[in-house]
């Protein structure tokens, strides 16, 4: 048998390399290595596809890692292109969104804070940027639809409160849920959102959208208005 070390994938028996084995045994028999290996598809001089996607996984870690690193940390790996780059970071970006489609197409019911959390934190928590996203429900708390309603600078995201309510309006939404991620991930709110918030729920009440929470997103870590507004239990009380 070829040393796997040093020849290309095309050596390998048909039962060992990656694409052949995700077909017959599916993908969760694949190591991190060789999911990478199958989107850079192709290696470089002397060094196989896996042994590039080891490389990338050595220096990254992990997948959640590599799914906001500066374009500049690739370019150290020889045979990594920006066609190859984009690949991995769509894929990545198909496994965030997979999750919150998932959950919104099994219309979950929310009955906390953390419920919304679980949801939504693998999207925000690694982001350089805010981004203020809004849950919407109907009136027996099962999520309508997700989305991101404003992108920010560094430092911050100025969420236009006309065009939340329009959008919650425009789903028929009995209620809605905001969240943004802080990238300090200092999790505690600012002054502008603690008026923001008010702001917000008065506006819902002239609209007749109820404003049941506003999230902030940290690093692994969040904070709830609401939770802190009852000052005991851990979620939204629902009435």
């Amino acid at each position: 048998m070829a040393d796997k070390n040093i020849s290309g994938i095309k050596s390998w028996p048909l039962d060992d390399r990656p694409r052949e084995k995700l077909l017959k045994k599916g993908a969760g028999a694949l190591s991190n290595s060789e999911l990478l290996a199958i989107l850079l598809r192709t290696g470089t001089k002397g060094i196989s596809a896996i042994d590039l996607a080891r490389r990338v996984l050595k220096k990254f870690g992990t997948f959640r890692n590599m799914a906001h690193i500066d374009s500049r940390d690739w370019k150290e790996f020889k045979g990594l292109g920006g066609a190859k780059i984009a690949h991995i970071q769509a894929a990545l970006e198909i496994g965030r969104r997979y999750r919150e489609d998932d959950i919104s197409i099994g219309k979950q019911k929310i009955a906390s804070a953390k419920d919304v959390v679980d949801i939504i934190m693998p999207h925000l928590r690694d982001l350089k940027t805010e981004v203020f996203k809004v849950v919407c429900l109907d009136a027996n708390n099962r999520i309508i639809d997700i989305t991101d309603v404003a992108r920010g600078t560094v430092n911050e995201a100025m969420p236009i409160i006309r065009e939340i309510i329009h959008f919650a309006l425009q789903k028929f939404a009995a209620s809605i849920i905001c969240a943004h991620n802080h990238p300090s991930a200092n999790i505690m709110p600012s002054r502008e959102d603690r008026r923001f918030t008010e702001d917000l729920i008065n506006a819902g009440k002239l609209m007749g959208i109820k404003v049941l929470d506003h999230i902030i997103i940290g690093d692994n870590e969040y904070f709830s208005f609401t939770d802190e507004k009852q000052k005991a239990g851990s979620g939204i009380t629902i009435n």
